[in-house]
């Protein structure tokens, strides 16, 4: 009896594994483990989506551009100091956490949401939130769904190995309704299955939703992404658990871009702003700092490598996503919480 309890949480998270993205073994991981491959190997290894406009995708030259590709350069740039030193490795959602867990990649930058099921039985982490999402849906212009609700009873195109069927389920679960999900596993699958007119709607989170708009044959004037939203979908970097100081490096990077958003540093006036001393950015820069770094196993200057190489928070969601880009997306939740959102990063001290 004793020997089957003692086996139960290893067979959960087998099964988990499977359920949430495919099977690999669950490596343990011991504290500056992954710096150490990095900085013995010479490149950081970034999963990435398999081309995602706005996040992460190649263009005409092939080279990888996009948000998710800009957080992965500004790590290599505050580990190396050269933000050109990262190895992109292309995944399918359902291959995202097989490969982290079988330490294929390094750290995962791929449309992920937090949950509770995959940092406590997939024992991944999930260092901070790069972008406050949520579930919606995409019609063509001249579809009569104005609302999820008036989906009920239709068939809804969603991506394998994603939290989105889940969502589907429970939304229409608690309104006493149904959707019949079509799972496809590949991003570029289900936006084909959907202008071939197999499913009436796209869910997906909405930013996805927009990035997939953008390719589409007409683009926003033929397809309608609905305002409602039927989740919170915190998208989050992920990296292997049991590596604390790893997990804290990667957070403090990407609260590095914000406190330069905080600052008003950008890519152009960086210098400018670090010399007049007046900001949490700029007390990271300095030498008294050093001991930060050396913790963090980092050379002094990190942070401004970081902010140097993709700029600050605002610069890289305006590139990719914002109402500008292709992707035409308003910041709403995340603004910085002094202009009304979400986004903010905790103090140095």
């Amino acid at each position: 009896m004793h020997c089957v309890s003692s086996r139960w949480p290893v067979l959960l998270a087998g099964f988990l594994s499977v359920f949430l993205g495919g099977f690999a073994p669950i490596h343990e991981s011991h504290a500056g483990e992954v710096l150490e491959a990095l900085k013995s190997r010479g490149t950081l290894r970034c999963g990435v989506s398999e081309g995602i406009p706005g996040f992460s995708e190649r263009d005409e030259a092939g080279r990888w551009q996009g948000f998710d590709v800009d957080i992965c350069r500004a790590v290599a740039a505050a580990v190396f100091g050269d933000g050109e030193r990262v190895e992109f490795v292309p995944l399918r959602a359902s291959a995202r956490f097989p490969a982290l867990q079988a330490r294929k990649i390094d750290l995962l930058l791929r449309n992920t949401s937090w949950t509770l099921t995959r940092e406590a039985i997939l024992k991944l982490q999930f260092p901070a939130i790069l972008l406050y999402d949520g579930q919606g849906f995409m019609v063509p212009a001249d579809s009569p769904v104005q609302a999820p609700i008036d989906l009920a009873g239709a068939t809804v195109c969603v991506e394998k190995g994603t939290t989105h069927v889940r969502n589907l389920r429970d939304y229409f679960g608690a309104r006493d309704l149904s959707v019949t999900p079509l799972s496809i596993d590949s991003a570029n699958g289900v936006v084909a299955a959907f202008t071939a007119g197999r499913c009436q709607a796209y869910s997906a989170d909405t930013s996805q939703l927009a990035a997939a708009r953008s390719r589409l044959p007409g683009g926003r004037p033929s397809w309608r992404i609905l305002d409602e939203r039927i989740s919170k979908e915190p998208l989050s970097p992920v990296v292997w658990g049991g590596d604390q100081e790893w997990t804290t490096l990667v957070r403090w990077v990407i609260h590095a871009l914000i406190l330069a958003e905080e600052s008003g540093a950008t890519q152009a006036n960086l210098d400018q702003v670090l010399a007049e001393g007046r900001t949490p950015l700029s007390r990271l820069s300095h030498d008294e700092r050093t001991l930060l770094a050396r913790n963090l196993g980092l050379t002094p200057g990190w942070a401004v490598r970081a902010v140097k190489t993709v700029g600050h928070y605002g610069e890289l969601f305006e590139r990719h996503l914002g109402p500008d880009s292709p992707l035409g997306l308003e910041r709403g939740p995340n603004r910085l919480w002094t202009q009304g959102g979400l986004l903010y990063a905790p103090s140095i001290d």
